[in-house]
């Protein structure tokens, strides 16, 4: 399911002319004005927005990454894979069900496609750094709408039984660990380093969107056309990415530049020089990870958000069906809730241009203080209105934090730290919703809620701490001495 470079030195666009253009006094007649040569001004690359690095000098527009044809056509074709993938999703549970009756045979079956990307995470990162960017991308989902077509063929011919679905759904997670980190930075490839931000909260418009359709369209095709229709389509949908690839075209590298490069210094100051690359091995790649105190923090944070403080699936619902004594409907009115909040913290994400840790720690503290004070809610009313910044807040923290983990590493980086990530971000979700079952076990609902809110700002509060003191520690960076003229 489909979801930036360093730049080179640029040419001031007010530069004055080189020496060589204008006529030397000594060779002017005397009293003859000097004349200058006139430059045209270099032309906009074709279907480029205005401004410095592609995209208007101080633009916050939630959209304003859809004003490239390739990003226009990249959501599209994103927003009918979520959908075929949805369908397929969904279908499949009712098909381990069918095949062999049990909840827990259906939990392995998510657990086997998972597992990959805990175990393979690292060689799929790496793997997306060694070869071309839309080549891997375009053969990942090509692969992917074959193992879907495949699947179809088994049912339709009543050949699938639970074992060769659990190897299918292997081999699903197996491809994707290559697959997610390609098209996640093929698709910010499509876009200026400042237009990022707005192109990760289209795409998670684009998933909640394709996540509505595809479970309501998997509804339709089993009742009308059978499970294996799901899978076909789901098939479709990736032959159609596989097959958008090829027309996409990147930004040009004249137009990208570092994040938090001032606007009005890049075009006069020269890129800096690309880190060196220490190695094309994924340990190479977790190294590096590891020595990048920023993502470092960012992993840190998101973990302990994601264990203790996102499972609102399940900490909500048992707090609404318990303590607060409502029923199922109600817990489906916070469901609502969440969508919409999700919605409107992908629209405000939007407009972010260059987020960083300390945002992503800050709107963690502040969802975690939300929280808090959610699980001392007397009513439903009152948790309700607590869920919707809550939600918001969570959606914001995700858009910032992916778009300093995908544009903070240097570009020959950036798949393996993906990997790094991949890995890590399956094992706590594998980790967090028992450890959080047995916190509610010894808590309750409420006491979860609480007990999660305060470990998270805690060590927010903890990691700014001790980030001041090293900068106290460190002192100011002292002003280079001036020349003499």
């Amino acid at each position: 399911m489909p979801s930036p470079a360093l730049a080179p030195a640029r040419i001031p666009a007010q530069a004055p002319p080189p020496e060589s253009a204008t006529e030397s006094a000594s060779a002017r007649p005397y009293g003859r004005a000097p004349r200058t040569v006139r430059f045209p001004a270099p032309r906009r690359a074709l279907g480029a927005a205005k401004g410095p690095a592609g995209g208007r000098k101080g633009d916050h527009a939630p959209w304003r990454s859809l004003r490239y044809r390739s990003m226009r056509w990249w959501s599209f074709a994103n927003l009918v894979s979520n959908a075929g993938t949805w369908m397929q999703l969904t279908v499949q549970n009712l098909l381990v069900l069918q095949l062999t009756g049990s909840a827990a045979a259906t939990g392995l079956s998510l657990s086997v496609q998972a597992g990959p990307g805990l175990l393979m995470g690292l060689a799929g990162g790496a793997a997306v750094d060694r070869w071309p960017r839309k080549v891997t991308a375009a053969v990942s989902q090509a692969v992917l709408g074959v193992i879907a077509f495949t699947t179809a063929a088994l049912i339709a011919f009543d050949q699938l039984n639970y074992g060769i679905l659990l190897a299918l759904a292997g081999v699903t997670g197996l491809i994707a660990t290559i697959d997610g980190p390609a098209c996640a930075l093929l698709g910010n490839d499509l876009v200026p380093t400042e237009d990022v931000p707005s192109a990760i909260a289209v795409g998670s418009l684009v998933h909640s969107v394709g996540r509505l359709g595809g479970t309501a369209l998997a509804g339709l095709s089993v009742g009308v056309l059978g499970t294996g229709a799901a899978y076909a389509a789901n098939g479709l949908s990736f032959l159609f990415v596989a097959a958008v690839i090829p027309f996409l075209r990147p930004v040009s590298a004249a137009l990208r530049r570092p994040a938090g490069t001032p606007d009005a210094a890049a075009a006069a100051v020269p890129a800096a020089e690309p880190e060196p690359e220490a190695g094309t091995g994924a340990r190479d790649g977790l190294a590096f990870f590891l020595r990048r105190p920023r993502l470092v923090a960012l992993a840190a944070v998101t973990g302990l958000s994601a264990i203790f403080g996102r499972n609102y699936q399940l900490t909500l619902a048992v707090l609404v069906t318990g303590p607060l004594g409502a029923g199922a409907a109600a817990f489906g009115t916070v469901s609502t809730v969440l969508a919409v909040g999700g919605i409107l913290g992908a629209v405000l994400a939007a407009r972010l241009r260059k987020p960083t840790v300390a945002l992503v720690g800050a709107l963690a503290a502040a969802g975690a203080l939300l929280q808090i004070v959610a699980g001392f809610s007397p009513s439903l009313i009152v948790l309700l209105v607590l869920v919707l910044p809550m939600s918001v807040v969570e959606s914001i923290s995700d858009t910032a934090g992916t778009t300093v983990l995908q544009t903070d590493p240097p570009a020959h980086m950036r798949g393996r730290v993906l990997g790094v990530w991949r890995s890590a971000s399956t094992g706590w979700g594998l980790v967090g919703p028992p450890l959080l079952g047995f916190l509610m076990e010894l808590a309750g609902a409420r006491g979860a809620l609480v007990a999660g809110g305060l470990i998270i700002a805690g060590a927010v509060a903890a990691g700014g701490l001790l980030q001041s003191r090293r900068r106290a520690a460190t002192g100011p960076v002292p002003a280079p001495c001036p020349t003499a003229a």
